[in-house]
């Protein structure tokens, strides 16, 4: 496993971080933790709700409120005006 106090960076990479930490008047180092910091935030929320949008999917159908596909399919390309 990479020592985590040093973890390689691509020099592009390296380069934009040294350009959105500039951009924010912050020392590389900080500006990657709050980076990456509000990154492993939304993605964690993101899979929440991915998960929460299974599960209500799979309580819909278990209750029967569904509708065939076709019917799904057709009001899609009506509201988006979709060639069939």
């Amino acid at each position: 496993m990479a020592n985590m106090d040093m973890i390689p960076l691509k020099p592009e990479r390296r380069a934009q971080l040294e350009e959105y930490a500039r951009r924010r008047g912050q020392e590389p180092a900080a500006a990657l933790d709050d980076a990456l910091g509000a990154y492993l935030e939304w993605e964690r929320q993101d899979f929440a709700e991915a998960v929460d949008g299974i599960g209500r999917g799979y309580e819909d159908l278990g209750a029967g409120r569904t509708r065939p596909a076709e019917e799904f399919l057709a009001d899609l390309r009506r509201k988006h005006d979709l060639p069939r």
